[in-house]
């Protein structure tokens, strides 16, 4: 969130996801300052998958807690290379370094409420 302007136009706005897969992302919550951090609630409408991405930044490493409020009948499995902690509706992961995708949404929409957040320090830290 680059400004406190950008965060009231994005606020409980549904936007579509930075992938260009068909998600959709509604900001609930950011705060730019001390620990960075974002609330979305992700929306996967029937047919949506992301494939297999980094989400990179500089000089920092990005955590992001993903937790399944409502699953499809079929797909729409979230895929991590590396998981620092996952149960079938818990995900944390390191999205910068982490490669990570979701299959396929068959059957149903995927709703997710997702927090990621950056702390200083470099890839290897």
């Amino acid at each position: 969130m680059a400004t406190i302007r950008d965060y009231w136009r994005n606020w409980l706005h549904w936007q579509r996801g930075r992938q260009g897969t068909g998600y959709d992302k509604l900001l609930l919550l950011a705060n730019p300052f001390l620990v960075p951090f974002d609330l979305y609630l992700l929306r996967f409408p029937d047919g949506t998958e992301i494939p297999p991405h980094q989400d990179p930044v500089t000089d920092k490493r990005h955590y992001r807690l993903n937790i399944i409020l409502k699953r499809p009948r079929a797909g729409g499995e979230f895929i991590c290379a590396n998981p620092i902690f996952e149960t079938k509706r818990i995900k944390l992961f390191r999205s910068d370094v982490s490669l990570h995708s979701v299959t396929k949404v068959q059957g149903g929409s995927r709703y997710v409420l997702s927090l990621g957040w950056v702390l200083k320090g470099t890839t290897g830290d």
